[in-house]
């Protein structure tokens, strides 16, 4: 392409993971031309822990994606020391009563193959950088390389954690709030086909602390388990943390229970952003992770990713030029409050014997495991009917008083 004359897009959308391709999939059937722009290559797998909720199921529906090829899932077993509570998800939520665990590899190619199938060009192995007009608008994107450009009414951010692109307009992690790391691998068991997602809430680093996080085992049907483990920044020691250490030590405690073989490829690590300085400004805005658009308290994020993108793409349908405002409102309202309270229930959890009485409540009555349940499952967020955001609400007026103080005694990391 010739890098003096510009190609035109209604949308251009950087990042063809969940989020980014729920945009573009909305976006393209809705009439708009859209390119997604992908740095990875067809095929390229992101790291991650595959597990999909029930709200994730319900997005997935909503775009017209067939699970065929996915695990189902009927509920969450967590485990709090000898204490462990077996739970079906609730059949009365609005989303549904089953969840699925979809390696990302396959998850992520029926999305591009939809947003295809909708008239969406993806473009492979192409970085991106956004154009900024001199009044700081965004007008379009760049290839960070041979210096090709479009012209867009509107740039979806959608790259996942925070990049060269998201500093470009901003858009990073807030310093002063918490992040996760998570690591995982594949092993074969003969349990594969559990319909249960399996969650270890009382996790030790190498050096006996608590680690405010949770160790997964999510049957993949396939004839092996994702197993991973992920902790948030609020821990003691938390700069010291071997993620490969903590994998291995979780591994040894479910080896034998799972029957597990070996590692069938070497574990990988990733950051889970849970905040961001801006997600919106003159033509862009950010989806998914890119947004910080994700649980504190489970580490998942794929549903919103897909929620967030289908919301943008039907704004940008309707009006383009107050998209970006307008989708910063509803995604304020329907989010905002639960993830802050997940942020602030983080540090919480960072002092020791906070985090190891508290995971005896979390799973001690079935009352409480039922609300922890809806948490760990992303059921619950501005929209959500019933008790377990009543009491989160409840929880949240205790946390914004506690807040400055946790923060001030936070665990050194």
């Amino acid at each position: 392409m010739d890098a003096l004359t510009p190609a035109r897009r209604d949308m251009a959308v950087i990042g063809a993971g969940p989020a980014g391709a729920a945009a573009a999939i909305r976006a393209a059937r809705g009439g708009a031309r859209v390119t997604v722009f992908e740095k990875g290559s067809p095929g390229r797998d992101k790291v991650c822990g595959d597990g999909l909720t029930p709200r994730a199921v319900a997005a997935l529906k909503e775009l017209g994606i067939a699970l065929d090829g996915a695990h189902r899932i009927d509920g969450l077993r967590m485990i709090a020391g000898s204490t462990r509570r077996e739970l079906l998800w609730p059949a009365d939520n609005r989303f549904g009563a089953h969840g699925a665990v979809w390696p990302r590899r396959a998850l992520d190619k029926h999305l591009v193959e939809a947003a295809e199938d909708a008239g969406a060009e993806i473009l492979w192995n192409t970085e991106v950088m956004p154009t900024l007009a001199d009044d700081g608008a965004v007008v379009g994107v760049e290839d960070a390389h041979d210096g090709g450009r479009w012209l867009a009414d509107l740039v979806v951010l959608a790259t996942g954690a925070p990049g060269a692109a998201a500093r470009v307009l901003g858009a990073g992690r807030v310093d002063e709030e918490p992040f996760g790391l998570a690591i995982r691998s594949y092993a074969p068991s003969p349990r594969h086909a559990d319909r249960h997602l399996e969650a270890c809430l009382t996790l030790r680093g190498a050096e006996g602390g608590w680690v405010p996080g949770y160790g997964w085992m999510f049957p993949a049907g396939d004839g092996t388990v994702n197993i991973g483990a992920g902790s948030m920044s609020t821990m003691k020691g938390f700069r010291r943390l071997n993620l490969n250490q903590l994998l291995n030590d979780y591994r040894d405690l479910v080896a034998e229970e799972w029957e597990l073989g070996d590692y069938l490829e070497r574990p990988r690590a990733w950051r889970l952003p849970m905040s961001t300085v801006r997600r919106h400004g003159p033509g862009w805005a950010a989806v998914g992770d890119a947004a910080g658009l994700i649980n504190p308290m489970n580490g998942e994020g794929i549903d919103y990713g897909l929620e967030s993108g289908m919301i943008l793409a039907d704004l940008f349908l309707e009006d383009p030029a107050t998209a970006p405002s307008a989708y910063d409102h509803i995604i304020s309202e329907r989010f905002d409050g639960f993830l802050r309270t997940g942020r602030r229930f983080s540090f919480l959890i960072g002092h020791p014997w906070i985090l190891r009485n508290g995971l005896r409540l979390a799973v001690g009555t079935q009352a409480v495991a039922n609300i922890t349940l809806q948490v760990m499952g992303n059921l619950i967020d501005g929209d959500t009917p019933g008790l377990a955001p009543r009491v989160l609400d409840v929880v949240d007026r205790g946390l914004k008083l506690a807040d400055p103080l946790l923060r001030r005694t936070r665990a050194a990391a």
